[in-house]
């Protein structure tokens, strides 16, 4: 007689190590002329008390996308916002606790996208909060690493995307887009040679409009032409 009892489903078992998976995220703002960084300060070891960028472990059955989404609402309450995937970091030691690798995420909101936002720390966290990108805290884990680097990159995307604009509202002048590409280059332009830069790149629309306050003489309300969500594009 036939056995007609299911067949167990076939398992595997594997002779390599198996690493856990974190996301990280790193949300940019460009707010009263400085450029920020939203981090968490944690509550539990490793690093309790120590600030961190907003992150957590990805799931069995989890997308990285749906992980970055969940962590970030879940530690500072954060939610619609693109996030665009920026490195993965898999250096041996970076977490004490295990062998886990990281994947960054990170985006660009500008100043009235960030103050929409009701910021404040998760039940898993002790507080959220901006800092500047230049007057950090220490940070836990390899976070100073990471942020390094998406800071080297957001210099990078500056020379040859319009990635800037994200920091601004629809509508800037100049004089404010300049200050946005000052600060994150972390050095000064010269305003004539910048204007003419960005003026022949036909990125920008003119509009007229008031004084322009950080020249402090009339000049012309400029609006993103392309105003990409998508890095890079």
């Amino acid at each position: 007689m036939a056995d007609s009892s299911p067949t167990p489903p076939i398992t595997y078992s594997y002779d390599y190590p198996r690493p856990s998976v974190t996301v990280d995220m790193i949300l940019f703002a460009f707010q009263h002329d400085e450029l920020t960084v939203l981090l968490i300060r944690r509550t539990h070891p490793p690093f309790e008390g120590k600030w961190a960028l907003p992150g957590g472990f990805v799931g069995e059955k989890e997308d990285l996308y749906d992980a970055a989404l969940r962590e970030l609402k879940e530690e500072t309450n954060v939610s619609n916002v693109y996030l665009e995937q920026l490195y993965t970091f898999g250096q041996p030691g970076r977490d004490p606790r295990a062998r886990v690798i990281t994947v960054a995420y990170f985006a660009l909101l500008s100043a009235s996208e960030a103050e929409q936002q009701a910021i404040h720390g998760g039940s898993d966290v002790g507080e959220a909060a901006w800092w500047n990108i230049y007057a950090l805290p220490e940070l836990a884990f390899d976070h100073e690493r990471i942020l390094d680097y998406a800071l080297q990159r957001l210099r990078w995307k500056l020379e040859w995307t319009a990635l800037g604009f994200l920091l601004l509202p629809k509508e800037f002048t100049l004089s404010e887009l300049q200050k946005v590409y000052e600060t994150v280059l972390h050095e000064p332009l010269d305003k004539r040679n910048f204007r003419r830069k960005i003026l022949s790149a036909g990125v920008l629309d003119r509009l007229a409009g008031p004084v322009d306050a950080l020249a402090g003489r009339p000049g012309k309300l400029c609006i993103g032409r392309r105003r990409q969500r998508r890095f890079g594009r």
